[in-house]
């Protein structure tokens, strides 16, 4: 047959769709078609519904229950590979496939999946009630666990014998819990897992006082907390659980004060926030004598004349007069105390102290006499009689003389002025002085003084002696007015520059020598030139004594307490303290003088004066403290908690304390002769601050320091009173305590600190006479 012939026969064959293999040339037969084959195994353990198994990605094979063998649908072909998974394990089981990987060279029969059972790990949770709970099983499988749950479950179970460790990894808010039961191996569901949680309750308190930095507060030796300065209240970072002890004490103190805890133990049940941390001050002895001597008082070292040195220091001394000048500057002049020599008497020196100088600051000897020259009578103390030269013209060679108790105010230019006090006149009779006097600093080498009115003599009228009042007409200011000679008054500078007085021991207009409650202001000249008294308030009169046994007084009109009345007045008085706060009010605190009854003895009353803007006469309004001095003489201090400002708190009836303003409008009191708490009289140490409210509401007092009693006397019959603890000099200590003492005189430095000078009270070894140590402490 020809080939064309074997083309056609083998297209038509193509034609009528019969495959015929070998229509090439070659001759040869071809392979037959490549085998299938299945794939498929045996199954263990399967018990449940749910598992999927998959060859090669695909040909998903669902398992009925308790099947024990499989088959894949699809087969392979021979010498394809397969692969056999688990798609989807079933319910409460994990399987594994074995021999489940090769190529199918024949029906795929030893592939093995074995199954084993899985156990949930679960348990009980009690107490939980807020929200933020995170539990772990081993170290994941987080569960977040919501407020209130009584179970939990994790997530993923565990095949049979695994290990499972149950752990906290976030607590919950304001509580704390821990696991029990959280370990072990996986042979059954695991139930008995248990977490209990326990109530976190906090622990704080108030913080009162903390001006300073560096306070750490500690609780149960731990948990530090370092404590910013003006704080008033602190919550340690961990809480404790329910029943478990507390307890809040200082690690670090602040600087410069000393903090206490009160309600600072005990065992948490709720949130202990009761703890109180109060901070006061601390003292530092910065100069003079710890010891009055064997003369009762340190005589003065006054160097040269204008120059300081380290050794310079005035004589043991009280009741002087002190001011501070725009530079930061003291001055410091007379008071009755210990010349050079040793010599007590009424003095009339003026120092300078410049804290800027050598290590605890340098006094300078600017002017007045070195001694207290012997006076013109018996009757008469020692001291040098005054130099007041030509009225109202400035002079190296004036001064005033010797005495105590002035009252002394500052000008705006930085002068000082000074008025009367119980003294040496111009021909050295003692008596009530009622002189007034400026002192420029500015002038010549040393500063001048210029007498600028009242009278340079006290008239021997009688015992006592001194200048009747001229009061003019009330609210009326004129040349000729002038107060009384007089010690122990009252002053405060108004923010207009003028200047007030207020009582004091001394005479009123018909020389009746009495305790005084007349309010007068004077308004300076202009450019240091004299200026005008107003006599705005008070009696110009007051009635004799009814009794030998007290000074006339004239008796207080207290009102209702906090209420600005017209007829409001204290009752006549000296020996108190006042100041004068932002608002330009005028404040004054006890001192020797009259009740609402007209009893005579130490009093303890608060007033505030609010002058009229008009330039008529202001008002007064009782503030604190009592009306009457009581059965004992005065009456005692209510001191409540030291550093706990309280409205019920009082200090005790006194006079002679030294008192400031800080920065803030707060009165400091320090010290007097008076009442502590039991009712006993003698030298006080205590230490006192007075808030004013807000608006024309009652402050608060607060005790911050010192003793509230008062020991007993010595066996001479002295005042009782404590001893100074001086410690290192210049170092402040939480037991440093100067000693009781009168007639201390104070001054506010440029940081704010509060500095005080002498007085007649005790040493460090209990000696009392004048002193003539300075302190400062640090509010």
């Amino acid at each position: 047959m020809k080939s064309g012939n074997r083309f056609g026969i083998c297209t038509l064959l193509v034609i009528a769709g019969i495959s015929v293999i070998g229509c090439g040339g070659s001759g040869k037969s071809t392979q037959p078609a490549p085998s299938t084959y299945t794939v498929g195994g045996t199954v263990a353990g399967f018990t449940g519904a749910g598992l999927v198994l998959q060859n090669n990605g695909g040909s998903d094979l669902t398992l009925s229950a308790n099947a024990t063998s499989f088959t894949f649908a699809t087969s392979v072909a021979s010498g394809a590979v397969y692969s056999v998974t688990v798609l989807t394990q079933p319910a409460g089981a994990n399987c594994t496939v074995t021999n489940g990987n090769g190529k199918a060279t024949a029906n795929v029969t030893n592939v093995s999946v074995t199954c084993d059972p899985l156990y949930s790990i679960s348990g009980s949770i009690t107490g939980l009630t807020g929200p933020g709970l995170v539990l772990q099983d081993n170290g994941g499988d987080n569960l977040a666990v919501n407020a209130s749950a009584a179970s939990f479950t994790f997530p993923t179970p565990l095949s049979s014998g695994s290990a499972y460790s149950i752990t906290i990894l976030t607590q919950p808010v304001g509580e704390s819990c821990i696991v029990t039961n959280g370990a072990g191996t996986a042979k059954a569901n695991v139930t008995n897992a248990s977490v209990v949680c326990t109530q976190l309750y906090a622990i704080g308190g108030t913080i009162t006082g903390l001006h300073d930095a560096g306070l750490v507060l500690q609780d149960n030796g731990g948990d530090n907390l370092t404590v910013a300065v003006e704080a008033t209240s602190f919550t340690f970072a961990n809480p404790l659980a329910s029943g478990s002890a507390y307890s809040v004490t200082v690690l670090t103190q602040p600087t410069g004060e000393n903090c206490t805890v009160t309600n600072g133990s005990g065992r948490v049940s709720t949130d202990a926030l009761n703890a109180s941390v109060i901070c006061v001050g601390e003292w530092s002895w910065m100069g003079g004598s710890s010891s009055v001597g064997l003369n009762s008082g340190q005589a003065g070292v006054y160097g040269v004349l204008g120059t300081s040195s380290p050794a310079n220091i005035p004589g043991g001394r009280e009741q002087s007069a002190a001011w501070k000048d725009a530079s930061g500057i003291t001055w410091l002049f007379g008071g009755y105390g210990y010349d050079s020599k040793g010599t007590g008497g009424q003095l009339n020196d003026l120092w300078k102290f410049d804290p800027t100088k050598g290590t605890s600051g340098e006094w300078t000897w600017m002017s007045g006499s070195t001694t207290a020259p012997l006076g013109i009578s018996p009757a008469f103390p020692h001291g040098e009689p005054g130099v007041y030269g030509t009225l109202g013209k400035a002079s190296p060679a004036n001064t005033p003389g010797g005495r105590e108790q002035v009252v002394t105010w500052k000008d705006a230019s930085g002068n000082l002025w000074l008025f009367g006090g119980i003294g040496i006149d111009s021909v050295g009779i003692y008596g009530y002085l009622n002189d007034l006097w400026e002192f420029n600093p500015n002038l010549g080498a040393n500063g001048e003084w210029a007498w600028m009115g009242g009278s340079s003599i006290a008239p021997p009228n009688g015992q006592p002696i001194g200048q009747p009042g001229v009061y003019g007409t009330l609210g009326t200011p004129a040349p000729t007015n002038i107060p009384g000679g007089r010690y122990g008054g009252f002053a405060w500078t108004d923010t207009s520059g003028n200047f007030w007085l207020y009582g004091g021991n001394g005479f009123d207009s018909a020389s009746t020598n009495a305790y005084l409650n007349d309010l007068w202001e004077y308004t300076p000249g202009a450019n240091g030139t004299a200026g005008e008294w107003t006599w705005l308030g008070g009696n110009s009169t007051v009635p004799p004594s009814p009794s030998p046994f007290s000074e006339a007084a004239e008796p207080g009109v207290y009102g209702t307490l906090g209420t600005a009345d017209a007829a409001n007045i204290p009752g006549g008085r000296s020996a108190g303290v006042t100041w004068a706060d932002a608002s330009g009010n005028l404040w004054l605190f006890g001192g020797l003088g009259a009740d609402s009854v007209g009893n005579t003895g130490y009093l303890n009353d608060l007033w505030r004066y609010t002058p009229a803007t008009n330039g008529s006469v202001g008002e007064w309004t009782w503030m604190g403290g009592s009306d009457t001095i009581g059965l004992n003489g005065g009456q005692s201090g209510i001191y409540g908690v030291l550093g706990m400002p309280d409205f019920a708190n009082i200090p005790g009836a006194r006079f002679s304390p030294a008192s400031w303003m800080d920065a803030s409008g707060n009165l400091w009191l320090f010290g007097g002769q008076g009442y502590d708490w039991t009712g006993t009289s003698g030298f006080l140490n205590d230490l006192w601050k007075y808030t004013p409210a807000a608006g024309s509401g009652i402050g608060q007092w607060t005790w911050m320091g010192g003793s509230n009693t008062i020991p007993s006397g010595a066996a001479l019959g002295l005042q009782g009173g404590r001893s100074g603890v001086y410690g290192t000099l210049g170092s402040p200590a939480p037991a440093n305590s100067p000693g009781s003492r009168i007639g201390a005189v104070p001054w506010v430095d440029q940081s704010g600190a509060l500095w005080f000078f002498g007085g007649q009270g005790y040493d460090s070894a209990g000696s009392q006479g004048y002193l003539n140590d300075s302190w400062k402490y640090q509010p």
